[in-house]
């Protein structure tokens, strides 16, 4: 009984560390007696500390631990012809659709056009999805695309300097040709921007329109060999990356 929570909502410091993952109720008393543990900006050593899950900011090794008991964060491997968006009036194929049947309100972090396929973030967290999506935070996202070949050797140059576009200057983080085909590559680029049509705006402008497109990375989350529709929910050593790399 001496773990229950609170009325006032508070639990045990080592019982909040288990929940998120940390390891067992022992190893998690061992992290705060090893002085790992800060909460709300406090380092912490003693043991038995209540503190409120929903509210409390707490950090292992400086890395943030979220906590709050309700927290979602889902990654879907978005289908071509699926739209970006939580309801369509036309009813059109949609993300909405996918997790139509899940209680949380959720909010899809940034946009992949509908004939983009890839990894696309959905939160019920409203500050998380703000800050992955805006630039200023530095999320990196890395796609694979399909361009007509062959890529010259100066392309990469070209879009890592930066390349004008009608809404100012782009580029680049990494550039490399993965694949080259009869008569068209595959090519992997990584960039900060998330401005709309972006990689594919970049593409043809440098003569290698897109023929397909998908995104396999956002910050630390990799779509990896997730099928096409398909949901997982990002936990642990993931989702405490996920709030590290946008400072929360």
């Amino acid at each position: 009984m001496a773990d229950a929570q609170a009325p006032d909502g508070l639990i045990r410091l080592q019982k909040v560390l288990a929940q998120a993952g940390l390891g067992s109720r022992r190893a998690c008393e061992d992290l705060i007696a090893q002085g790992r543990v800060e909460v709300d900006g406090r380092l912490v050593r003693e043991q038995g500390l209540r503190v409120d899950p929903r509210t409390s900011i707490i950090r292992v090794d400086g890395e943030r631990v979220p906590t709050a008991p309700d927290l979602l964060v889902l990654a879907l491997n978005k289908p071509r012809g699926v739209l970006s968006t939580m309801s369509d009036e036309r009813g059109r194929p949609c993300v909405g659709d996918v997790v139509a049947d899940r209680p949380e309100r959720l909010f899809h972090v940034g946009r992949l056009d509908a004939d983009t396929e890839g990894l696309l973030l959905l939160t019920n967290d409203g500050e998380l999805a703000q800050r992955l999506a805006h630039p200023s935070h530095g999320v990196l996202k890395t796609y694979i695309a399909t361009v007509p070949g062959p890529v010259a050797r100066d392309v990469g140059r070209r879009l890592r300097e930066g390349i004008e576009l009608e809404d100012g200057v782009v580029r680049v983080d990494s550039f490399c040709v993965v694949q080259a085909l009869p008569g068209r590559a595959l090519v992997e680029l990584s960039l900060y921007e998330g401005r709309k049509h972006v990689v594919r705006r970049m593409l043809e402008s440098v003569g290698h329109p897109v023929e397909s497109l998908v995104r396999t990375q956002v910050g630390p989350i990799r779509l990896g060999q997730q099928r096409p529709g398909r949901l997982r929910v990002i936990t642990g050593p993931e989702l405490r990356a996920l709030y590290t790399a946008v400072g929360l």
